[in-house]
């Protein structure tokens, strides 16, 4: 989105230039406007930039979250198979009291 933002306004100041080339700029002072379009076009370039590096930098975090997400999907079920077995195999008896009565019935 970004980048189709940047493009247009990119158009749009091509188009500034060229009908400044063909007005000569009576408008406004001569001197003020080529002054500015140049720097417009330094802050367009470096704008492009900072977008292609951001651009760069989000694929490497969108690169690592889907390893995150992969990990953290193996982690959570080996989770739940820990929780279940250790449900499944504790012990019946968890007291000496209910140990001694358990004992009276064998007997």
């Amino acid at each position: 989105e970004l980048e189709n933002q940047l493009t247009a306004k990119s158009k749009s100041l091509e188009e500034l230039k060229q009908s400044l080339a063909f007005s000569g700029s009576a408008e406004q002072s001569p001197e003020a406007l080529p002054l500015r379009i140049p720097e417009l076009c330094e802050l367009v370039d470096s704008i492009a930039s900072q977008v292609a590096q951001l651009k760069t930098s989000m694929q490497s975090v969108m690169e690592q979250w889907r390893v995150y997400d992969e990990v953290y999907t193996e982690v959570s079920l080996k989770t739940t198979r820990f929780l279940y077995c250790i449900n499944q195999y504790k012990p019946s008896v968890l007291s000496l009291e209910a140990l001694k009565n358990q004992i009276k019935t064998l007997q």
